[in-house]
């Protein structure tokens, strides 16, 4: 017979197995949902550099490097050109207005100058003929129409006898009628006469305003040649120092080719390149100031030039009252450009970290400073020592403000 076999009770293997499965699963869940996932990098707090965050007040300026330049510059360019004859006066030289810098020769303006003149002269001669002529028709004019006058009176007098006798019956009629005519063409005579006097005479005094008129110009165009003369004497046109001068003896100088400057010392500019990311918040009036001596001295932004080149736009600023002694060109300061007025704000001290995160983020220290988590936040405006923080720190709060290029993508750093 068979027999019955009974199963055995108690833990068996597979069960352990099952177990074992059930906890690794847990084990995943827990660490996929809960657990933390952060990447750590371990670093040395010593060569960190830690801050506070501060609340106080953000003075919202920038720092930036002026060279004091002229207030003006003149630039010398040459009005009639020639040969270089003499060098007069040189370079870095104080010049007062009116100086002759340097004189030039061109042979060809005194020429043009005597072509001039002789023009000039033979058109005064043929105004003179034509007034002579002009007077001599005029007195013919007036003698034809006296002499017109003179037999007119005559025929008059014949026509009115004639007529008389004729009424009488003492005289023919053929007679009568012949000193009528005669009497008749005299009287028509004499109106043409006087008719031909008056548009000779317009047309004449026509003539001589038009020729007086082209004598009148070319007496202006003779001065105007003779001013040319002067241009070839290169004066100063304002008092200052002679700068550049592009100029030797017996060179060459085009008509309107730039020889040299005149620096106007009379006042001081100081000029500066600022970064194009401030061009939309620098405007004229903005003030600035800067330290010399333990004395400051205050300017005001006069000009910004919108254009940008690498990166950066120049603007001149000139001073609001005193300047400082013996200030030069040339001369370099460290100025202070206000952009706006103090406000109370969170603030940050400026680090290497902006270059890396661009101000988004930072690491923030735990209360016991043994770590620090990356944490979200938003700058706004940053002057050369502090960046205002809009969003996402505290005041009290500890910072890294070193650079972060060797920490990588890690969110969390343990510090030692």
């Amino acid at each position: 017979m068979d027999k019955v076999i009974e199963k055995k009770k108690g833990i068996k293997k597979k069960h352990v197995y099952m177990v074992l499965g059930g906890l690794v699963f847990l084990f995943l869940i827990y660490q996929v949902i809960w657990a933390d996932h952060s990447s750590v990098m371990r670093v040395d707090r010593e060569k960190l550099t830690i801050n506070t965050v501060e609340q106080g007040q953000f003075n919202d300026y920038i720092t930036i490097i002026g060279q004091v330049e002229p207030i003006s510059t003149i630039y010398l360019d040459a009005i009639e050109g020639g040969r270089v004859d003499e060098k007069i006066i040189e370079e870095g030289t104080m010049v007062k207005e009116g100086d002759v810098i340097l004189k030039l020769e061109n042979r060809q303006l005194y020429q043009t100058i005597l072509n001039s003149e002789a023009a000039l002269a033979e058109k005064e001669n043929y105004l003179r003929n034509t007034r002579i002529s002009f007077e001599a028709e005029m007195i013919q004019s007036r003698r034809n129409l006296l002499d017109n006058k003179y037999r007119l009176q005559r025929k008059k007098r014949n026509y009115e006898q004639s007529k008389a006798l004729y009424e009488e019956k003492l005289i023919p009629r053929e007679e009568y009628l012949q000193d009528k005519e005669d009497f008749d063409y005299e009287k028509s005579l004499l109106k043409i006469n006087q008719l031909k006097s008056k548009n000779d005479s317009l047309m004449l005094l026509t003539n001589m305003k038009t020729l007086d008129e082209d004598l009148k110009k070319m007496r202006q165009m003779l001065g105007l040649v003779r001013e040319r003369l002067d241009h070839l004497e290169v004066k100063a046109p304002v008092d200052g120092q002679l700068g550049m001068l592009d100029a030797e003896i017996g060179q060459s100088i085009a008509q309107g080719q730039r020889i040299g400057m005149i620096h106007v010392l009379s006042d001081y500019k100081v000029e500066a390149r600022v970064d194009e990311h401030y061009i939309d918040r620098i405007r004229r009036e903005l003030p600035c100031s800067f330290d010399r001596n333990g004395s400051e001295y205050k300017l005001h932004v006069k000009k910004v030039y919108p254009e940008v080149r690498d990166g950066q736009f120049e603007i001149d600023m000139v001073f609001d009252g005193q300047k400082p002694e013996k200030i030069r060109t040339g001369q370099t300061y460290h100025l202070k450009l206000q952009l706006g007025q103090p406000t109370n704000a969170i603030l940050v001290p400026r680090g290497g970290f902006f270059q890396s995160t661009g101000g988004q983020w930072v690491y923030v220290l735990n209360e016991s400073g043994t770590e620090a988590v990356r944490r979200n936040i938003k700058i706004g405006k940053q002057n050369p020592r502090y960046y205002e923080v809009i969003e996402g720190l505290e005041p009290g709060e500890q910072v890294i403000t070193s650079g972060y290029e060797m920490f990588g993508e890690n969110e969390r750093l343990e510090l030692r």
